[in-house]
């Protein structure tokens, strides 16, 4: 059972504490994705000292390798991977279908090609939802039919449809789940989807489809439809947002929960979150800048490296400058949640936006 209280609000957004398997994390909280089971470049033990009490991992990618016999006989995914924090777990279906099985896609669920021996699997609803038990996950998400964009109003209605009918099929596992809504743009249809999810009736509501290439304006228009239908007193999931600005205002449009690759991934590629903007550290012009990656971040990196030496390993090539860029990265996503959660309290989270936008741009 998901416990979720609110305990301050400011208009639409929400400041709360969610509890799930006696872990308990205050919301809104970004969600680093351990896609196998830790942050690429980082230890979970890291990951967690930065500040971060919740990952999400996933079920299509841990079934491959190394397979969700192995977790389980290792006690579970908490105690394989070491993490004392609550563990979400993707269903993979966006992976599946972004493979290339669209074809493959049926009433009864879905059927892929494995990439790692080339065996071919299917995945119902119910057999979902029983890997991430089997995983020991403390929330698990239902298996969707996310369409891309942009997608025909036909396949829209059928992503809708056989979503809901994959989540009825979920909710009988009795397992902590939260669905996901559909419908792409499309009022009507993200209406729908929503209000027949909610009919169901489940621990979580997430939002799903967005974040995929839409104008921003058409993903919040999304997010209000889905505050205006979604049950106030569960939270609510956006996934696969990582843009800060774009956590900030849908923070304000009731959302309550964040996961995304996009601070790591960044990080990866040499762009530095900072709170005057990103910065591309491999560029020349850092040969000789020896301040900190961010003069107003506390983070281990800028308290013990300059830009300068950053900048030096990452246009070497060395393996330290993705992890120093990580850690940064993801400290400011933690810092940014945490002056979210002190904005609420203190009734200034537009304040915050405002000033955010002006200097990140």
């Amino acid at each position: 059972m998901i416990d979720f209280e609110i305990t301050e609000k400011e208009g639409r957004a929400r400041k709360g504490m969610m509890r799930v398997n006696e872990k308990e994390t205050e919301t809104p909280f970004f969600m680093p994705v351990a896609t196998r089971g830790s942050v690429r470049t980082l230890s979970n033990e890291e990951a967690h000292e930065i500040g971060f009490d919740v990952l999400i991992a996933n079920a299509y990618h841990l079934l491959l390798k190394p397979g969700s016999d192995v977790i389980k006989d290792a006690g579970g995914i908490h105690r394989y991977i070491n993490w004392p924090g609550i563990i979400f777990t993707d269903s993979g279906g966006f992976q599946m279908i972004r493979a290339g099985f669209d074809q493959d896609i049926m009433e009864e669920g879905v059927r892929f090609r494995s990439e790692v021996d080339g065996s071919t699997i299917k995945m119902t609803p119910e057999e979902n939802i029983e890997l991430q038990i089997d995983l020991g996950a403390d929330v698990s998400m239902c298996l969707d039919h996310c369409p891309p964009y942009p997608a025909e109003r036909d396949l829209l209605v059928k992503s809708v449809e056989l979503t809901t009918r994959w989540a009825e099929r979920c909710k009988r596992m009795g397992h902590d789940t939260f669905c996901i809504s559909q419908g792409g743009i499309v009022d009507e249809l993200r209406t729908r989807s929503c209000k027949e999810l909610v009919d169901i009736g489940f621990q979580g509501y997430a939002i799903g489809g967005l974040s995929i290439g839409e104008p921003k304006e058409d993903m919040y228009r999304m997010v209000d439809i889905c505050d205006k239908v979604y049950p106030a007193d569960r939270p609510r999931y956006l996934m696969g947002l990582g843009s800060p600005l774009d956590i900030l205002e849908s923070i304000e449009r009731g959302v309550d929960i964040f996961d995304s690759a996009y601070p790591t991934r960044n990080a990866r590629h040499g762009t530095i979150m900072t709170w005057e903007g990103k910065i591309s550290i491999d560029k020349g012009r850092y040969r000789k800048d020896h301040g900190p990656l961010d003069d107003s971040c506390g983070c281990p990196v800028c308290e013990n490296y300059s830009r300068s030496f950053v900048s030096h390993l990452s246009r070497s090539r060395e393996l330290s400058a993705l992890r120093f860029a990580t850690i940064h990265n993801l400290w400011f996503m933690n810092e940014l949640m945490e002056d979210a959660k002190t904005a609420i309290a203190n009734g200034s989270l537009r304040e915050l936006k405002s000033e955010f936008k002006r200097h990140y741009g």
